[in-house]
């Protein structure tokens, strides 16, 4: 990429008599400071906007929605109904939605799960979006319910965050050793999540750009935990950070279940206190992709809920 040089400055008049009267040569002065000043701005205004690359989007501060759709699984249909979901409530409240497909991360997911995607999809978000201040992870196998709440008033504002986050909670249920600390306000959080009866819950979190959250999905991202074998993948890795890196959790608010990833009655672990309610913001069908179950099916009353809720809004 090359780019512009500023213009090289006209030489200022010089005459040969050492006669020039004294005022003239105090009138030259400003005159030449102020040329240096305009090339210099006009200089950096170019320099700045071609350093932008095309693939980005700049928009105001705000939150950006993202989803990770598997293509080769998911019917058209399904995803139709997923993105007009999101569509709505990002145009509701100014968010930006990104829609990101599994396989555009196969190269650097290697032989690992591709469950592993969600991190770079995140980073990759971030990217495009630069100038956004909150990014919500959002499972495609959950639909928001309730679209008039915005995440500024369910989550982010000060005096609600702190009014959800989980202090001196055990990491991972029922009873782990490791807790979220007991001092933390809301000027200290980056990372908003939930669990479930026995793990994290990465199908919904809410992660706020900056250093620390590329420190985050970097390390979450990182060829030891892809290539460890976990159980659970993305999941049991998430379960370890935050219980063994005290960096990770001193960041992080844990908000209860129903907060932002309600569950549907037949997924896994679903507990009375995290089940879906009438007027919660999100249910997740979690785990509708394994045998014996069809997420398609689990998907469409509530779809049709929803619909019914938006046309009488």
């Amino acid at each position: 990429m090359q780019f512009a040089v500023p213009p090289r400055r006209s030489p200022l008049p010089i005459t040969r008599s050492s006669r020039m009267p004294i005022y003239r040569k105090k009138q030259l002065k400003p005159i030449a400071l102020l040329t240096v000043a305009i090339f210099s701005l006009l200089y950096i205004i170019h320099h700045t906007y071609t350093l932008i690359p095309t693939s980005v989007v700049v928009i105001p501060s705000g939150v950006v929605i993202v989803t990770l759709l598997d293509r080769q699984r998911l019917s058209e249909s399904y995803i139709s109904k997923i993105v007009a979901n999101r569509e709505d409530y990002a145009r509701r409240h100014g968010y930006r939605n990104f829609f990101a497909s599994v396989s555009d991360y196969d190269d650097a997911i290697g032989d690992a799960p591709k469950t592993w995607a969600i991190a770079p999809a995140v980073r990759h978000a971030m990217a495009k979006y630069p100038r956004s201040t909150y990014f919500f992870h959002l499972s495609p196998h959950s639909l928001i319910m309730n679209p008039t709440k915005s995440l500024k008033s369910h989550v982010l504002e000060k005096s609600k965050l702190e009014e959800l986050m989980m202090k001196n909670a055990p990491i991972v249920p029922p009873d782990s050793i490791i807790k979220t600390f007991s001092h933390r306000d809301e000027k200290d959080i980056d990372l908003i999540i939930t669990q479930d009866t026995e793990d994290l819950n990465p199908g919904s979190f809410i992660l706020k750009s900056g250093d620390f959250a590329r420190f985050f999905l970097d390390l979450w991202f990182d060829p030891l935990y892809r290539n460890y074998d976990f159980a659970k993948a993305e999941t049991h890795g998430l379960d370890h950070i935050l219980q063994w890196h005290p960096t990770v959790l001193a960041r992080t608010a844990l908000v209860p279940q129903r907060s932002i990833s309600s569950y549907s009655k037949d997924s896994l672990r679903a507990s009375p206190e995290g089940t879906y309610k009438d007027g919660d913001l999100v249910i997740q069908f979690r785990g509708c992709e394994m045998e014996g179950r069809d997420c398609e099916k689990e998907l469409e009353p509530y779809y049709n809920r929803w619909l019914g809720i938006i046309q009488t809004d």
